[in-house]
């Protein structure tokens, strides 16, 4: 082993198993993100001092909301993974794609999924959007903080060669140490992200201006996403792009435009006319 390099943790990745039933950690932290951003956004809901009046979704809409959340999350994110990064392995592999245990979930997937089961809802319920967009980002970092540490533990998506004191000898990744770059992402998307989401909605009340915190939420995600790939290993089977970039800088350059310009248009309208707006 390399001086100056940690090795790998004795991590079982099963975590239960009883009989054909098997509990992993990598399905046990998705569950465990889902159901803390889902009680947190319904303790949200129920603080009226951040609303001030403006329509927003119910506790039972929420309630509703999360089943709707898991299968945006879930099918967008493995069908994210499947299309944009490994569709020539699926197609001679195609039982494999049901294999969500094993790792590979896009996250640029499962928030076009998300973002599509909110509008489905919402039209079904009849409850604002943009504010659903904004409660969701409000709780999402809860979700990737869970979701990187599972790609930890699933021993995916490691970083690059490094030589700093920190760096892991991941068990499928060679000889060499690598930063630990799911610490890195689970800091950046999962911890602070979420203060920034709590600084707008607490202390600055943005939940009053619809649209505003979910523009935040998808331009941070894009920049901190940004940051991690710097030091985390793109796909081999994608490798490089041009300019030095990876996928994952691609994909979330769209996000960081599409989040700033609903920002400022956002910031905009006045509390006024964005109260009447959602109120419709």
């Amino acid at each position: 082993m390399p001086l100056l390099a940690l090795p790998f943790p004795p991590i079982d990745p099963v975590l239960i198993e009883l009989g054909p039933f098997a509990l992993r950690w990598y399905a046990l932290a998705y569950i465990v993100g889902i159901l803390l951003a889902w009680r947190y956004m319904m303790r949200l809901v129920r603080q009226e001092q951040l609303w001030k009046g403006t329509h927003h979704p119910s506790v039972a809409d929420i309630d509703d909301f999360v089943l709707w959340a898991t299968f945006g999350i879930v099918l967008g994110g493995r069908l994210g993974y499947v299309l944009v990064y490994n569709l020539p392995y699926f197609m001679d592999h195609p039982v494999e794609i049901l294999h969500v245990w094993q790792g590979g979930m896009s996250f640029h997937g499962g928030f076009l999924g998300t973002v599509v089961a909110m509008i489905l809802f919402a039209r079904l319920r009849g409850i604002p959007l943009l504010t659903l967009f904004d409660l969701a980002g409000t709780a999402a970092p809860i979700g990737l903080f869970f979701g990187r540490l599972a790609n930890f533990a699933n021993s995916e998506l490691w970083g690059r060669v490094t030589d700093v004191p920190w760096g892991v000898i991941f068990p499928n990744a060679g000889p060499l140490p690598r930063h630990p770059s799911q610490l890195y992402e689970a800091a950046l998307e999962g911890v602070l992200l979420f203060v920034v989401m709590r600084l707008l909605s607490h202390r600055f009340g943005l939940l009053q201006r619809p649209g505003f915190i979910a523009g935040a939420f998808s331009a941070g995600y894009g920049v901190t996403r940004t940051v991690g790939e710097y030091f985390r290993m793109p796909d081999e089977q994608i490798g490089f792009l041009s300019f030095g970039t990876t996928m994952g800088m691609q994909l979330s350059l769209p996000m960081i435009l599409a989040g700033l310009a609903l920002m400022i248009w956002a910031a905009r309208r006045t509390p006024e006319k964005a109260a009447a707006k959602e109120g419709k």
